[in-house]
């Protein structure tokens, strides 16, 4: 069946085109030296101009294969005075042991009696492929164990489950203090953000944004007016190749 499209709806077609290559035309390249909270992954080092208040660094990795294990990749502490820390650990697998628990919340408290300010602990998981039942349940466990001194973050994707539908991130309300939502996928921002956020509309968990450095991004207009949005978060990227992808 042939489908008859009439002068207003080619001129609806139309001003969406426009509309879309208006926002990619504004949108500008992700500049560190304009925002306060950054990924700082190990071997990357922030330019002079970047002034961090708050850091989420990365301290280790839980990998698939073998027995459950913190495989640390920060060598020493970190000292960083004056600035909000998260450690953040990634994990390929979520059946951890009670060592990795405990290679953990020591590596919290050795940060802490460092002298660091840390908030908290945050888990860079992908759920995708896993569900996300099974990671509440994960979650639900590790908040149970986390003492309760320390705040508790996740990542979360936009493509993650039921097609990006940020009502699978708000099924964990209660499990978490705060959700890093990722616009991005290497160095690249990942088309069609705007329709993420505006499903976010009624999201009952704090938030950031997390943002490539040199990224194309302009702000939705909803995250402006958004209660529990808390601001932004930079991936900065180094001359070696990023880990994250």
């Amino acid at each position: 069946m042939k489908t008859r499209i009439h002068g207003w709806g080619l001129a609806l077609l139309a001003s969406m085109a426009l509309a879309g290559c208006q926002r990619q035309a504004d949108a500008v390249g992700v500049d560190p030296a304009a925002y306060e909270a950054f990924y700082l992954w190990p071997g990357v080092h922030p330019a002079r101009d970047v002034r961090p208040r708050i850091v989420y660094l990365l301290d280790g990795e839980v990998r698939r294969g073998g027995p459950s294990r913190l495989e640390r990749l920060r060598m020493g502490l970190p000292r960083l005075p004056g600035k909000t820390l998260w450690l953040v650990v990634r994990a390929d697998r979520l059946d951890w042991n009670d060592a990795t628990y405990a290679a953990i919340f020591d590596d919290l408290r050795r940060w802490q009696e460092a002298g660091n300010q840390v908030a908290g602990l945050q888990v860079d998981f992908d759920a995708a492929t896993h569900g996300i039942d099974g990671y509440a349940r994960f979650l639900h466990d590790l908040r149970r164990r986390l003492p309760r001194q320390w705040r508790l973050s996740i990542t979360g994707l936009m493509d993650w489950s039921a097609h990006g539908d940020p009502r699978a991130l708000a099924a964990l309300a209660g499990q978490i203090d705060e959700v890093v939502v990722q616009t991005y996928q290497g160095r690249t921002t990942i088309a069609g953000y705007e329709e993420y956020f505006r499903r976010m509309k009624d999201f009952p968990i704090p938030f950031r944004v997390a943002l490539v450095e040199g990224g194309a991004w302009q702000a939705p207009p909803i995250l402006a007016r958004h209660p529990q949005f808390r601001g932004y978060v930079v991936f900065l990227l180094s001359s070696v190749k990023s880990t994250r992808g």
